[in-house]
């Protein structure tokens, strides 16, 4: 089982991108997995969450911009970057091993998202102004 994310970059502000993550072993069916970003001297920041049934959330700094999805029979794991910002720059991780009930598989402002277990090596996304 590994973690394998791809597709990072440099754009302009206002270009696009998109991620992908191999997920061998991870994309089965009853999964929740996500993305998640982090910049030297911050926290880390979770981006996007997908859930068994591909329902996605997201942060609010990138909701309306950024789409997450996955193609199970793939294997694989998207989220597709429109409107880059600066703020933007990082290194995005692809994330497996939830560590909280499906339920709680979700960015929402009623809890705490639980935390996941395995990580990729990341990709860097660079966004110029």
């Amino acid at each position: 089982d590994q973690l394998v994310e791809s597709g990072g970059g440099s754009v302009q502000t206002g270009g696009s991108l998109r991620l992908s993550c191999a997920a061998s072993g991870y994309t089965g069916r009853g999964t929740c997995m996500g993305w998640v970003r982090q910049t030297p001297g911050k926290e880390r920041e979770r981006v996007s969450l997908i859930g068994p049934d591909g329902t996605a959330t997201y942060a609010d700094s990138v909701k309306g911009r950024f789409t997450a999805s996955k193609d199970i029979g793939k294997n694989t794991l998207y989220l597709q970057m429109n409107t880059l910002k600066p703020e933007d720059t990082a290194i995005y991780y692809c994330a497996a091993g939830f560590q909280g009930p499906l339920s709680r598989c979700a960015i929402s402002p009623a809890f705490p998202t639980p935390d996941f277990n395995f990580w990729g090596q990341g990709t860097q996304v660079t966004v110029s102004a």
